[in-house]
């Protein structure tokens, strides 16, 4: 255990962003999976519309560092084109 005041915030800290950063994680990895789902049952409204959802909660994902950005617009492109082969 950390003896040292700025240790032991440190450890604090990284507790609650490790606790955020899992909330938005899984909040992420959810919406992509509503995605395929609506993909593989050949939904096509509610896979746009699921898509739409989604790629805002990328974007903040993204812009909250939990992702890297390439990380963010490779996902909203693989989406895009699977949700466009729906055609």
């Amino acid at each position: 255990m950390a003896h040292h005041k700025s240790a032991i915030k440190r450890i604090k800290q990284n507790a609650k962003k490790n606790a955020r950063n899992r909330h938005v994680s899984s909040t992420l990895k959810t919406y992509i999976k509503r995605v395929r789902e609506a993909v593989e049952a050949k939904n096509k409204e509610a896979a746009v519309a699921a898509l739409n959802a989604a790629i805002p909660v990328i974007d903040k994902t993204a812009s909250k560092g939990v992702i890297h950005a390439s990380t963010a617009s490779r996902n909203v492109s693989r989406l895009t084109k699977l949700v466009n082969t729906l055609g």
